[in-house]
């Protein structure tokens, strides 16, 4: 496995994170011990998680599992680079959801009492709150981190504009602030070029991309359908419209002698400011699988070839846009 910091940190985490979302709704609870197990054999150590995974409302079902296998001990607490969030509804007041003071302090026990572990090591705002003013946002993150609760804090979904603003206010305080954005990033969605990785870069925020298969198309969507494999409809219609760019990327990744889905990760590995593209394996075989994509070296080539397939933005703001 290979290890890189998260973002201006000393904090090393593995170049793959374990998402978890799967858990509890798709994967289940003892395969997904057995996923977790295997993850930290095969040296992952960063896991993330949310607040409300597993779609059991108000319940945090998928804390919940990944508490129970922490509680059987054996040092996993340890090993591991935990990472939850805070922002959806958990309960039926309006005060259980977004990002006010009271909120995260309430929200940090539930997750601290589900997972089971006296401390979170990546406390990640799930959304931005416009209603919150930053000062009441890192006034509630200074007293968790002062009493030991989490020790960094990260944003997702968090616009270029935000990071700017959340890392200005930071800096008032003498608070080390966010240190790391996740989002939604991929080949085929590379919205984020534009302005989010720039403010990740000036910032030293690690970014931590999300469906870095689009929801399963960029991982063989072809050969699936090809082999007669059941999916839904909406699938379906992603795969039809995206055809004739999916049939020449299958098609370069078979020149290469590689997968789809590993092809994709890699490509999202070269890049500097990604810190650790996040797997959902439902499955060990997706777990192992994903492993491949860690020895893959694209070159210029290659690159150049992925970029005409699945161009981008046209680089950074402004001038995808303008001169």
């Amino acid at each position: 496995m290979e290890y890189t910091t998260l973002g201006r940190t000393g904090l090393r985490v593995s170049r793959l994170c374990l998402g978890t979302m799967n858990f509890g709704p798709l994967t289940p609870e003892a395969d997904s011990y057995a996923i977790m197990d295997k993850a930290l054999e095969l040296g992952i150590n960063f896991f993330d998680t949310a607040n409300v995974y597993g779609w059991k409302q108000y319940e945090g079902y998928t804390e919940q599992i990944i508490g129970r296998w922490l509680a059987q001990g054996g040092r996993r607490r340890e090993q591991i680079v935990l990472a939850t969030k805070v922002y959806h509804a958990m309960g039926d007041s309006p005060n259980e959801r977004w990002l006010s003071a009271y909120n995260i302090r309430q929200s940090c026990e539930g997750s601290l009492r589900r997972l089971q572990t006296d401390h979170i090591d990546l406390y990640q705002m799930h959304h931005v709150d416009r209603k919150t003013p930053w000062e009441e946002i890192w006034q509630a993150m200074e007293v968790l981190v002062q009493q030991g609760k989490i020790i960094y804090v990260g944003s997702s979904n968090f616009a270029g504009l935000h990071i700017a603003q959340a890392q200005s206010a930071a800096a008032n305080r003498h608070f080390l602030g966010l240190v790391s954005e996740q989002s939604l990033y991929n080949l085929r969605t590379r919205t984020i070029e534009l302005e989010v990785i720039p403010a990740c870069r000036t910032y030293g925020l690690g970014l931590i991309p999300y469906s870095p298969l689009a929801g399963g198309l960029l991982g063989g969507a072809l050969q699936k359908a090809t082999e007669g494999r059941r999916s839904n409809e909406r699938a379906q219609q992603q795969v039809e419209k995206h055809r004739p760019q999916l049939e020449a990327y299958e098609g370069l990744c078979g020149e290469l002698g590689e997968k789809p889905a590993d092809v994709a990760l890699a490509w999202m590995l070269h890049n500097p400011v990604v810190t650790s593209p996040i797997i959902g394996p439902r499955t060990m075989e997706q777990l192992t699988g994903s492993l491949r994509a860690l020895e893959i070296k694209l070159s210029s080539e290659t690159l150049t070839r992925l970029n005409e397939i699945w161009p981008g933005p046209g680089g950074e703001a402004p001038e995808a846009y303008a001169w």
